[in-house]
């Protein structure tokens, strides 16, 4: 059946993929249990990295714990804040951006940390839970609210729970979007054969 965020592809991939999408409207009234939080962090743990630093950290808020999640939900935009406090966890991604070895710059932390969140994206999709990742946050409120342990950076709030009805959210194009099919450039506009600008053939 016909779903408008299951991805079309152009070329046969993985069913994982095409599934992955990141909605804004969450279930209110449904828990993200430990175990599969553990899971997703699990898969996180897993990606690979530069030297191996793995140099990503997370910090998770969920809404059992009001204080905390309330602290981190004031650092988001208000747009932002209207809908993500229905989701059942919050938790922020904070990079190193020095080796941890000689504190040199690690010039692939933040591609790095990029891949460990993919994984825990798609370890979600795979168990049914949905991911949606945001810059819209104050920085220094976020460090200051989860005292981000320097040299460790803010990078995204991640939201997770799971999908909910896009009739739940008060910004019309907010609940526009949530339904609107979902689209990418295509490979030959970014994949290039033995020279820039030459489309694969």
């Amino acid at each position: 059946m016909f779903h408008p965020k299951v991805a079309q592809p152009d070329h046969e991939i993985v069913d994982l993929i095409t599934r992955r999408w990141s909605p804004r409207a969450f279930d209110a009234s449904r828990d993200v249990a430990r175990e599969d939080l553990l899971r997703l962090f699990e898969a996180a743990r897993w990606a690979p990295s530069s030297f191996n630093e793995q140099p990503w950290r997370f910090v998770v808020a969920r809404r059992a714990d009001p204080a905390a999640f309330a602290a981190l939900l004031r650092t988001l935009t208000a747009r932002n804040q209207e809908w993500a406090q229905a989701a059942p966890v919050l938790a922020l991604v904070a990079v190193r951006s020095t080796l941890e070895r000689n504190d040199v710059v690690n010039a692939h932390a933040w591609y790095d940390t990029g891949q460990a969140v993919a994984n825990l994206t798609l370890q979600a999709t795979a168990i049914g839970i949905s991911v949606r990742q945001m810059q819209g946050f104050d920085i220094e409120a976020a460090r200051a609210a989860v005292q981000v342990a320097p040299p460790f950076e803010p990078a995204v709030i991640m939201v997770i729970g799971y999908a909910g009805s896009p009739e739940t959210l008060s910004h019309p194009p907010h609940r526009d979007a949530e339904q609107a099919p979902r689209s990418r450039r295509p490979v030959s506009e970014f994949v290039f054969d033995g020279t820039w600008g030459r489309s694969l053939r």
